[in-house]
């Protein structure tokens, strides 16, 4: 049970593993494109290819829904970044129950955006956690967790990729184990909430220090993308990396991009402009001059 490309490479391993898939369960295919015509997620286009049934109710919440559910009798459900709330009846009807890949070390991070809240909060590692699903949100007891160190530079789309990936890895792992995990209660110290990042988010304010816009900077990366304004326009900034530099913040320092915070400096390495590609400094300074001085 999955939907965004965070969790193709588990349904990949669970297929290269051996496991008999009974069905696949994801998000409807929504429009999308210039002609805003239906297009299936990710893991809808993924489970076509391998040749396995697809389901994608726009609720499980209904009678039909649940039945059908049912009717696979289903030894075990993987659940990964699928969007839709399983209601107890779900959780309860394949014989192992629900086990669901989380991108942080719980009980950090519950919620919609562990891997961009990580990184916008500076956290030093995160992983992933295999946890036994019940109906509180990302409450229940861990079955396996692996840890990794963020990269001081890393983006989110960065983690993300590695996470997915880590992710298959451990599921196949605990599975394979399944009998002999014993399922550990999170504590209740330490708990955090990832909460669904809103776009107004996305604006850089110079005036905080150059630790929090590069945070901000590489923890929106690439989507929604932090943004600010040079001359006039909306520019998406994609990547960035702590300097030394001073000044008033939000001046331009020098031509590769240095920009002044309120303590300390940030030097943008990928930028965006509306309607364009992503672009490294140096090209996007060659296609739209960025003058020292100039303030954002």
């Amino acid at each position: 049970m999955g939907t965004p490309a965070f969790s193709v490479p588990v349904l990949n391993a669970l297929v290269d593993a051996g496991h008999e898939i009974a069905a696949v369960y994801c998000q409807p295919p929504r429009p999308a494109g210039r002609g805003k015509k239906d297009r299936p997620t990710p893991v809808h286009a993924r489970a076509v290819e391998l040749g396995l049934d697809v389901h994608h109710p726009v609720s499980l919440k209904t009678n039909a829904a649940q039945e059908d559910f049912a009717a696979l009798n289903a030894e075990v459900a993987v659940v990964v970044a699928y969007g839709l709330i399983l209601p107890q009846v779900v959780l309860d009807a394949p014989k192992r129950g629900c086990l669901n890949i989380h991108a942080s070390l719980l009980p950090r991070w519950r919620g919609a955006a562990p891997i961009h809240r990580a990184i916008m909060a500076g956290d030093k590692e995160t992983g992933v956690c295999i946890m036994q699903m019940e109906a509180g949100l990302d409450t229940g007891p861990v079955l396996l967790r692996h840890e990794t160190t963020i990269g001081t530079e890393e983006t989110t789309d960065q983690l993300h990729d590695r996470l997915s990936q880590m992710g298959a890895d451990a599921i196949v792992k605990a599975l394979a184990a399944i009998d002999t995990l014993t399922a550990a209660p999170q504590p209740d110290d330490g708990v955090t909430y990832a909460h669904k990042i809103d776009k107004h988010e996305a604006h850089v304010t110079w005036s905080v220090t150059a630790l929090e816009v590069d945070r901000k900077i590489r923890g929106l990366s690439t989507f929604p993308g932090a943004w600010c304004e040079i001359d006039g326009q909306r520019v998406k900034l994609l990547a960035s990396r702590l300097v030394d530099g001073t000044g008033t913040p939000g001046e331009v320092l020098d031509d590769a991009l240095t920009v002044a915070c309120g303590e300390g400096a940030v030097q943008l390495q990928r930028l965006q402009r509306a309607g364009k590609g992503a672009q490294d400094a140096d090209v996007f300074q060659r296609g739209f001059p960025v003058a020292k001085g100039t303030q954002l």
